[in-house]
C-alpha cells in the first residue's frame, strides 16, 4: 500500500509498505479521506513536542471497513470515522470518563503511525458509523469535536460573553459550537482573511484585529466588563500570557492551544477576578457524537471550512504551499 511518511521535519517521502492485517479486535479501515491538522504542520515544522521521527501523520480520518470482528456491530462496506485518541481504557483518567487525557494515551498520527496511507488497522472500539453524513464531512468530526470540548469545558451558557483568541480551524470550531450553545461570541486574530472567513461563515459579527487598539475594543464591544469565558487558540505564548487580561471578573480562561514552552501571568490580576483556569485537551465520545449530531443537523458549514484538496500522492508536494497563510486554509482534506 502507499503511504506518506514525515521522515524529518521538512521531509515528506510517499513510499510502499506492507499492506496491514487486522488483528484481534481490531478493524481494517480503508482510509478515504484525510483533514490536514495544524498538528501535521507542527510534525512537518518539527515543532511537535510529542513526538519521534520518523512518522506517518493523520488523525483526522474516514473510510469504509474492510473487516471487523463479529461483536464489533460493524460489518465490511460500513463507512466510518475514527476517534484518533486511543486510552487505555483503565487508568485513573479513563475511570472518570476522561478518556481524551489518559495517562497512556496514544494518538494516531503523533505517538503511533496515523492514516495518511491506504489502509490502518485499529482498535475496533474507535471506530464508528458516520450515520449518513458524508466521508468528507466525517473527516472534519476530529477538529470540530476539539473545539465543542472546549466549549463544554468552559462551560458556556446562553447570554454569555465569549472571545476567541486564534481563528485558525480549532478556534473556528470553538466559536461555532460556542455560538451553538447560545452565547454571544467575539474572535481576536491577527489575520483579517480568517476574521472574514468567522463573519460569512458562522455570522459572528464581533471580529477584533489584534493590534496597538485592539483591547479598547474588546473593552467597548462588553461595555468595559470583558468576557465571560476565553479560549485561546493561538498556539502562541505571548498571546496565551496576554489572553488572562481579558477576562471578566468571575470568568474563566480555556487554554486550548499547546506550545513547548511554560507560561506566566500576574498572579493579582488573577486572584482579584478569581479565575477559572482550564486545560482542554482532545475531545471524548460524546463530543463526536454531539458534533455528528449537529451536522446532521445542518449547523455546520462544512462546505465553506473544506476550502482545499488533494490526493495522498499529490499532499507530498501541496503541504508546503498550503502552510503559508497566503494560501487562505481552513481545512485542507487528502482524498484517498
Amino acid at each position: 500500500m502507499k503511504a506518506v511518511v514525515c521522515e524529518s521535519p521538512g521531509e515528506l517521502r510517499l513510499v510502499d509498505r506492507p499492506m496491514p492485517k487486522a488483528g484481534p479486535g481490531e478493524v481494517l479501515l480503508r482510509v478515504r479521506r484525510i483533514g490536514l491538522c495544524g498538528t501535521d504542520m507542527h510534525i512537518f515544522r518539527g515543532t511537535q513536542p510529542y513526538l519521534d521521527y520518523p512518522r506517518v501523520m493523520g488523525h483526522e480520518l474516514s473510510g469504509e471497513v474492510v473487516t471487523a470482528p463479529d461483536d464489533s456491530g460493524l460489518r465490511a462496506g460500513d463507512q466510518v470515522y475514527v476517534m484518533p485518541y486511543l486510552s487505555c481504557g483503565h487508568c485513573v483518567a479513563c475511570r472518570k470518563g476522561k478518556t481524551n487525557c489518559c495517562t497512556h494515551l496514544q494518538v494516531l498520527g503523533v505517538h503511533r503511525d496515523g492514516g495518511m496511507a491506504e489502509y490502518l488497522p485499529l482498535p475496533a472500539q474507535f471506530v464508528f458509523r458516520t450515520g449518513g453524513i458524508s466521508l468528507d464531512d466525517a473527516a472534519m468530526l476530529e477538529f470540530l469535536a476539539i473545539g465543542a470540548h472546549a466549549v463544554r469545558r468552559g462551560d458556556v451558557k446562553p447570554g454569555q460573553n465569549v472571545l476567541v483568541a486564534g481563528a485558525g480551524p480549532i478556534g473556528i470550531a470553538v466559536a461555532l459550537f460556542a455560538g451553538l450553545q447560545g452565547a454571544t461570541v467575539s474572535v481576536l486574530d491577527t489575520r483579517e482573511d480568517r476574521l472574514a472567513f468567522c463573519r460569512k461563515a458562522l455570522g459572528i459579527e464581533r471580529t477584533v484585529t489584534v493590534g496597538e487598539h485592539d483591547k479598547a475594543a474588546l473593552a467597548a464591544i462588553t461595555g468595559g466588563e470583558f468576557f465571560d469565558a476565553v479560549f485561546d487558540a493561538t498556539g502562541n505564548v505571548r498571546a496565551m500570557e496576554r489572553g488572562l487580561e481579558f477576562v471578566a471578573h468571575g470568568g474563566s480562561y480555556v487554554l486550548v492551544s499547546i506550545v513547548r514552552d511554560r507560561i506566566s501571568f500576574d498572579d493579582p490580576e488573577f486572584h482579584k477576578r478569581e479565575t477559572t483556569l482550564l486545560g482542554s485537551r482532545n475531545a471524548t465520545a460524546a463530543d463526536f457524537q454531539a458534533v455528528l449530531a449537529a451536522m446532521q443537523a445542518g449547523r455546520v458549514p462544512t462546505a465553506l471550512m473544506n476550502t482545499h484538496r488533494a490526493t495522498l500522492a499529490g499532499f507530498v508536494d501541496v503541504l508546503p504551499r498550503w502552510m503559508d497563510p497566503a494560501a487562505g486554509v481552513i481545512k485542507a482534506i487528502v482524498e484517498v
